[in-house]
């Protein structure tokens, strides 16, 4: 039976912080508009050194920087990649060599994309080779590997390392396969050890190194798992796989195997199951959310400790009595109102990587050594943001006009009484599978900061709930998905939170399509509404951006968004510019992939056709959110004179 705890620290984390500044104290705008200069960290294998992404203060130049845990002053050796280009995922394939998976930042909003190319380099900078990539000119195997022109993913390491990894592999010209090959990062030879039919699959190797499983969305959208039997691949049915399955790891013992499961279509468990699906064990789980982040122990990997995907990061202890899990508490009573993280561990376990966030507080990372129990600090992701100065983030729970139960955060200025605040919602982007946590958020903290109360609702087709709730909101963007977050305004307005004279809506991505959409759907609700990098037509989706570059991408977009050109237009802000009956502020990167310019053009000469009051913000060379430090010190300050002017102390 699991043990339960809610941390001390976190169920009394407004008692433990220390005290606050007052709303008085505006930090600078420089201060949200910085980037980190670091990130990404991952241990070595012996545990003496770290691996670690590291951004040039431009914001567009990156590296990868290997530092002795010894002397973190300077990194022993840096492996700099073309501009805009970063590492999406670092990954140690022995104590001396690592693998990189390069990709590139298209803006801030959002995550870097994969451009499938696969590097290696030593620690000390030498010996680098191209492992895959549509770059296969270069490297020492350039002149035999003219067809590897796709994507290439790291999915895998045997254990222990021994310098090599498992690698996915998805060919441009041949979209009806996924591949996965065990490469030998040294020699940069590679062995096939799994091909199966279908494209876009990720697979799981068993502790042999044979590929048991694999599993992803289908070219049609939809979410099928197979598993390797005696006679090739075998597709599992619904009844095996229920609502959702994702395979983890072999058990220790490799007999069974750790997975991420539900039974209909409700939150994702932990559970521990037989290969074929029998026998399956809980082993932590919630009526509410899904299992968010596992903390694993050192080699043989086993689960000892859960938190949920949404609300507080209450702890739930597999194994309370484990070495790993007793260290796990000890460090959390050090750290007070903070969600301690394990990342990983040296092979033999005596040194661990971990980090320490919260709501207030981007995170810091630390190495323990787990024979002496001496902590070094190595980091902190953003040392120029002072936590107690930042605002709390409160989870909560509202039920729509349907009855539906949804969870919310609401940051809360500093040094007031959270009464008849004026307020900002902040509707996330995706729209599917992306939520709203507990954890820092720049945006809301900047927002709390200027004074305003901030609302960020996880309406249906978020994230962190399963499948159904996910599903909920397809073919429904413009709609109920709109009335949540409508209705999450009610609420606010309702508990004496929100002022309802002094509310805009502010959002980036799909974000910023419901800050025109919401305000068509609630007249007199809102006082402005500014969109960021927004989508405002939506059959405009399926002839301009990256979405629609290939058959997943369009059947994503059949199912989420439908191909009924009148519905598509009843739900565009577009071709709905007439209902809007507040002030906008348009803001767009001039090189967006994701929400091509041509979008906020298109909402700019529609609000101009109905003769509606906006501002105008647009910066070349941007792409999806701007990225260069200079343009968004200058977006922060307009969106603070916009709702100033409107919902602030000058309106």
């Amino acid at each position: 039976m699991s043990h339960r705890v809610m941390r001390t620290a976190l169920s009394a984390f407004c008692l433990l912080l220390p005290a606050v500044a007052a709303a008085t104290d505006l930090i600078p705008v420089e201060n949200f508009a910085r980037h980190a200069l670091l990130s990404m960290p991952t241990l070595s294998p012996d545990g003496k050194h770290l691996a670690v992404n590291m951004n040039e203060i431009d914001g567009d130049s990156h590296m990868l920087a290997v530092y002795d845990l010894d002397d973190m002053t300077r990194p022993i050796s840096m492996l700099r990649l073309p501009k805009y280009e970063l590492a999406t995922g670092i990954t140690w394939v022995s104590n001396t060599r690592l693998v990189v998976e390069k990709g590139k930042q298209y803006g801030s909003i959002d995550k870097p994309v994969s451009t499938g190319e696969i590097l290696a380099t030593d620690i000390d900078g030498k010996h680098q080779d191209y492992l895959y990539g549509f770059e296969s000119k270069f490297g020492t195997r350039a002149a035999t590997r003219g067809t590897d022109r796709g994507w290439g993913f790291v999915d895998g390491l045997p254990t222990p390392v021994n310098g090599h990894f498992y690698m996915a592999t998805q060919n441009w010209d041949n979209n009806d396969y996924s591949t996965l090959y065990d490469v030998d990062a040294s020699r940069n030879t590679r062995k096939l050890i799994g091909k199966i039919g279908v494209g876009g699959l990720s697979f799981m190797v068993d502790a042999a190194g044979q590929a048991v499983y694999a599993y992803g969305r289908d070219d049609s959208w939809n979410y099928v798992v197979y598993r390797q039997g005696p006679h090739g691949w075998l597709q599992l049915s619904a009844a095996t796989i229920g609502g959702s399955f994702t395979p983890l790891f072999p058990t220790p013992d490799g007999k069974r195997i750790y997975a991420k499961y539900d039974a209909g279509g409700g939150p994702l468990s932990l559970v521990e199951q037989d290969e074929d699906g029998g026998n399956r064990k809980t082993l932590a789980s919630d009526a509410f959310s899904s299992i968010g982040n596992i903390q694993w122990t050192a080699l043989p990997y086993r689960p000892f400790a859960t938190t949920p995907a949404t609300g507080l990061p209450m702890v739930t202890y597999i194994d309370a009595t484990s070495s790993e899990g007793k260290l796990h508490q000890a460090l959390s009573l050090k750290f007070p109102g903070k969600l301690v993280n394990f990342i990983n561990y040296s092979e033999d376990g005596g040194k661990l990587l971990f980090s320490v966030s919260s709501d207030r507080d981007p995170g810091t990372y630390f190495v323990i050594d787990t024979h002496v129990y001496k902590v070094t600090q190595l980091f902190a992701v953003a040392p120029w943001i002072d936590p107690t100065k930042m605002a709390e983030r409160r989870p909560l729970h509202f039920r729509t006009d349907d009855g539906v139960e949804l969870d919310a955060i609401l940051t809360i200025p500093n040094g007031v009484n959270p009464r008849n605040l004026p307020m900002v919602l902040l509707p996330h982007g995706g729209p599917v599978g992306v939520q709203d946590d507990w954890f820092y958020d720049t945006d809301a903290q900047f927002l709390a900061n200027r004074g305003y109360l901030v609302l960020q609702v996880n309406y249906r087709s978020s994230g962190g709930r399963g499948a159904d709730f996910l599903e909920a909101g397809y073919l429904k963007w413009g709609t109920r998905i709109q009335q949540d977050l409508i209705d999450g305004v009610k609420w606010a307005i309702a508990e004496k939170y929100a002022d309802p004279q002094r509310i805009c809506v502010y959002g980036g991505s799909f974000g910023g399509y419901s800050a025109m959409m919401t305000t068509i759907r609630a007249p007199g609700m809102f006082k402005c509404a500014v969109g960021y990098a927004g989508i405002y037509d939506l059959a405009m989706m399926y002839k301009k951006g990256d979405i629609k570059s290939d058959e997943s991408g369009r059947s994503y977009l059949k199912t989420v968004i439908g191909k009924d050109d009148a519905d598509l237009a009843a739900n565009s802000p577009d071709k709905l510019a007439g209902k809007i009956d507040v002030p906008v502020l348009l803001i767009h990167g001039e090189d967006d992939k994701r929400a091509p310019f041509a979008q906020a053009k298109a909402m700019r000469a529609a609000l101009d056709a109905a003769h509606k009051p906006y501002e105008w913000l647009s910066k070349p060379g941007e792409g999806h959110g701007f990225y260069d430090e200079k343009n968004n010190i200058e977006f922060y300050n307009r969106l603070q004179a916009f709702l100033e002017k409107h919902i602030g102390k000058g309106a």
